[in-house]
């Protein structure tokens, strides 16, 4: 794995975390307990803060970037990513906030200053404009997204098991590095 530091920040890991060799994390970066990046994605806190919560999995060739203070951006953007969050393979969250138990499906886009509550799914290949609010406990797709319907209970329990499954997978890769 790359861990580089960016001026004076340090990727601060969890010692039960799985960063995958091939993946990058740079500068201001926070991943948390059980928490895991998997091969090829890139978390560059460069120019502002990367949180990634507790046993959240960030799948295949994911981009997690942030937005500087600058003119047209004042104060800037940092990405937080809650807990027990699946982010599918090919994603890219650029400079916003995902709560807790949410699934990004695979190829989706979150931009700058989007806000998702807990409990939601962001269907694959969506696209989640900047400044969009997703409401808690639904199911959003379509690029521009669109609210579809509220969660099962079926769904709601998928995405406590997607968080439990990758926090065991992660384990195994661990073990056998």
């Amino acid at each position: 794995m790359t861990i580089r530091n960016y001026k004076d920040k340090t990727p601060a890991i969890h010692a039960t975390a799985f960063v995958d060799d091939t993946a990058v994390v740079i500068g201001d970066v926070t991943i948390g307990e059980d928490s895991s990046l998997w091969p090829m994605t890139v978390a560059r806190g460069d120019v502002h803060s990367i949180k990634i919560g507790k046993r959240t999995n960030i799948q295949d060739a994911c981009v997690l970037h942030v937005t500087h203070d600058g003119e047209f951006s004042p104060g800037g953007y940092p990405l937080t990513v809650g807990d027990d969050v699946t982010v599918g393979h090919r994603v890219t969250l650029h400079a916003c906030i995902v709560g807790n138990q949410c699934l990004i499906g695979m190829s989706a886009t979150i931009m700058d200053g989007a806000v998702l509550g807990d409990k939601v799914i962001v269907g694959a290949g969506s696209l989640v404009p900047t400044g969009k609010k997703l409401d808690s406990g639904y199911l959003y797709v379509g690029s521009p997204v669109k609210r579809v319907r509220e969660l099962n209970e079926k769904e709601l329990a998928f995405l406590e098991y997607s968080a439990r499954h990758y926090a065991h997978l992660k384990d195994e890769h661990k073990a056998s590095s």
